[in-house]
């Protein structure tokens, strides 16, 4: 199978290398790319550091200001990457979305540092009563020419949103439930949802999604619906 991978290009890596073992031919189309705000996150005063992201983890670490107090990670992958600069997380939901945190957060918060892309969703916020700060920006980018395959691979909605303006034609996988709303409100078609939203997480949705499909790829009629 010809699987579209749509991650910036310096974090494509492992990715590519655990498809291109399960025998995949692997397309790079880097949708997004990830613009880090330089100015440093004074920590200091709150109990808790929420990040949701990889690339939020990581810009943490580089730029945190202070002895860093509890920090919760919204899934597994941005606990690995915090785990990768030193840092223990010690919080990380079940469920790997930023409802689930809300949910599942640890009461009373006291006072949090929400600290995550320009643009994120406010509820969180709000609900946390959280101060806001902005570690990264995002930003589309529009290939020259649409990418051809048979599954494209989206981990965020920015991705998302992205890969259905350029009018490919290809199902798709998700990294979880708020990228699946946004890819099927933008009119792609979702075969399989990461259950945890990290890498093995997203292998174990490729392999699904290629099951689902087969068929369609073999000329015996559509692959099935969404997950």
């Amino acid at each position: 199978m010809r699987v579209v991978v749509t991650r910036p290009r310096d974090q494509t890596g492992p990715l590519v290398a655990r498809l291109e073992a399960l025998g995949h031919e692997v397309v790079e189309c880097p949708l997004i790319e990830i613009e880090p705000f330089e100015d440093p996150v004074p920590v200091a005063g709150y109990d808790w550091v929420i990040v949701t992201s990889p690339n939020g983890a990581r810009e943490l670490a580089r730029r945190a200001e202070g002895e860093l107090p509890k920090v919760a990670a919204v899934g597994p992958g941005t606990a690995e990457a915090l785990r990768e600069h030193g840092i223990e997380p010690a919080f990380v939901p079940r469920d790997s979305s930023q409802d689930g945190l809300l949910t599942e957060f640890p009461r009373p918060a006291g006072r949090v540092l929400f600290a995550a892309a320009e643009g994120s969703r406010r509820r969180p916020i709000e609900e946390l009563g959280a101060d806001f700060v902005p570690l990264y920006r995002t930003r589309l980018v529009r290939p020259p020419e649409p990418p051809q395959g048979d599954l494209v691979v989206l981990a965020s909605g920015s991705a998302a949103k992205s890969f259905a303006a350029l009018g490919a034609d290809i199902p798709a996988v998700s990294i979880g439930p708020q990228t699946t709303k946004v890819a099927e409100e933008a009119g792609l078609r979702v075969l399989a949802e990461a259950e945890t939203r990290d890498l093995g997480g997203v292998v174990c949705a490729v392999s699904k999604a290629d099951v689902r499909a087969k068929p369609a790829r073999d000329g015996g009629g559509a692959a099935s619906g969404g997950v």
